[in-house]
């Protein structure tokens, strides 16, 4: 008998039966009669040869696997050719529907792992993966041009290309472009030699590696450095300082200060009442300690108004004024942390003249990292590449599109 309906994917299909099973769902399928050109001689035949039954894989009815048991006609041409119907829901020499390897494609790239995707549409992982490797060859791009403004960083990958790789992305629009097997200096200049003639900017954190790499692949770059990265120094001279004279505290004061060492970095004007009576009472134990908030704070002053300024040169006199203070209060941390900023000091104050950063570049790596625990890491660089950059490009697409 024939059921007058239509299932997802079936328009047009004779549904002739459907059999329910204990694991799974078939559903016994057929074309209409109907004339055929001849792929040989291009006439017109709507003589039968035989019929042979195919099992073709489909998307899953009601939570259930289901097959399509297609009884696929073959006609007779009068030069001796015999060939197959067309059938629109699947492809010749397939045995999933054009409905699954749609979905496999999207399954593969927005699962967590490849054995997943498999299970959901009752595959195999093999078959994932393949249909991976083919959507990455036809989606990622080959010998393009890089764009004007480029963002760099890290992130650790441990795959067999090496521990860590390195991500550029646009950093106008935040869309990852590539990704490079390592982060060595000759690796990064190869790279920029051969697609970056159109790059003008370059946005990164404080890596020397990466800093003399993009000056020798272009030509007069302008390296932006990124805020969060060389604020952080001075963050990191306070924790310098506080490690210190915290050995010398009561052993109740010593615990306490280290975990309520957060209201030291802390907005002063955000404090509560506790927090600030904490942060008054351990500068009180220690004028060194105070005097590393004091500048600090200082550092923070000049920050915030250099984001509000606009003449570049008020915000370089700014900068020097505080790299005095740091010089008449002698903290030897502090001290230390001012030579890095000093050698990046161009690179610092252009990221007040453009309006870069790496903080989308920081969340990518942070999905990155995600992604690799899922999965429980990725063997093959080729594979985690493409799992990113296919993640992020197909990311508004639903993960049951079939």
């Amino acid at each position: 008998m024939n059921f007058n309906m239509e299932l997802p994917g079936l328009k047009g299909v004779n549904i002739e039966d459907i059999i329910e099973q204990e694991n799974r769902i078939l559903v016994y399928v057929s074309m209409p009669l109907k004339e055929h050109s001849c792929p040989t001689c291009g006439e017109k035949t709507s003589k039968v040869h035989d019929y042979r039954t195919r099992k073709i894989g489909h998307l899953s009815f009601w939570g259930r696997l289901t097959k399509l048991m297609y009884r696929c006609r073959r006609y007779r041409c009068t030069c001796g050719k015999r060939f197959a119907e067309k059938a629109p829901f699947v492809e010749r020499y397939q045995r999933f529907s054009k409905e699954v390897n749609q979905a496999m494609i999207i399954q593969s790239v927005q699962s967590k792992t490849f054995k997943d995707a498999a299970m959901t549409l009752g595959t195999s992982i093999s078959t994932i993966i393949r249909r991976f490797i083919k959507q990455a060859k036809a989606a990622l791009p080959e010998g393009f041009r890089l764009p004007k403004a480029i963002a760099i960083d890290e992130y650790k990958a441990d795959t067999d290309a090496g521990k860590y790789q390195l991500i550029i992305a646009n950093a106008e629009t935040h869309e990852p472009i590539d990704i490079l097997p390592n982060r060595r200096l000759q690796t990064i200049k190869t790279y920029l030699q051969k697609y970056g003639q159109d790059v003008e900017i370059v946005v990164m954190d404080m890596n020397g590696s990466f800093k003399a790499a993009v000056h020798q692949a272009l030509a007069k770059p302008i390296i932006v450095a990124d805020r969060f990265h060389y604020c952080r120094y001075i963050h990191w001279a306070l924790d310098d300082v506080r490690r210190k004279v915290q050995k010398e505290m009561h052993a109740y004061d010593r615990k306490k200060c280290k975990r309520m060492r957060f209201v030291l970095h802390k907005n002063s004007a955000k404090l509560s009442d506790d927090e600030r009576w904490y942060l008054n009472r351990y500068l009180s134990l220690s004028p060194e300690l105070k005097k590393a908030y004091e500048l600090k704070e200082a550092y923070k002053q000049w920050f915030t108004q250099a984001k509000e300024e606009n003449n570049i040169q008020k915000i370089k006199e700014g900068l020097e004024a505080f790299y005095r203070k740091v010089e008449e209060a002698s903290i030897p941390s502090f001290k230390k942390r001012i030579q890095t900023l000093k050698n990046w000091q161009i690179e610092i104050l252009n990221s007040f003249v453009f309006d870069y950063s790496n903080g989308f570049l920081e969340g990518i790596n942070n999905k990155t990292k995600v992604l690799k625990r899922n999965a429980y890491g990725f063997h093959k660089y080729e594979h985690f590449k493409a799992k990113i950059l296919l993640g992020h490009m197909y990311k508004k697409i639903g993960l049951h599109v079939g």
